[in-house]
């Protein structure tokens, strides 16, 4: 069984920084990318950050610029870090992984930036 378990979430002041990391556990044949997304209140969910398997990144426009997404092929991570936080960044951030059998979620970690 495929699972994706988040950690870094929190509380962080205004300029401060984040890292969220993603443990893939059980086996996922053909990955095409693994990444990270958020869905803030009241909005849609967005991307944050994806890598392919190939290593290209893509951020979303929010983040760009202040974030950096890495992969750990050998131990099954995918993290975020994130710099110069705000309040917009404040949300529930998922881990996220496509592949030829489907897509797969976390359950999400919260993230909470006080002003």
């Amino acid at each position: 069984q495929v699972q994706l378990v988040e950690s870094g979430g929190g509380l962080v002041q205004a300029g401060g920084s984040l890292r969220l990391s993603c443990v893939v556990s059980g086996s996922i044949f053909g990955i095409n990318a693994m990444g990270w997304y958020r869905r803030a209140p009241g909005k849609e969910r967005e991307l944050v950050a994806s890598v392919s398997s190939r290593g290209r990144t893509m951020y979303g426009d929010p983040v760009k610029g202040r974030s950096t997404i890495s992969r750990d092929f050998a131990k099954n991570t995918v993290d975020v870090q994130m710099n110069s936080l705000n309040a917009e960044d404040t949300g529930l951030y998922y881990c996220n992984i496509e592949s030829t059998w489907g897509t797969y979620w976390g359950q999400g970690t919260q993230v909470t930036v006080s002003s």
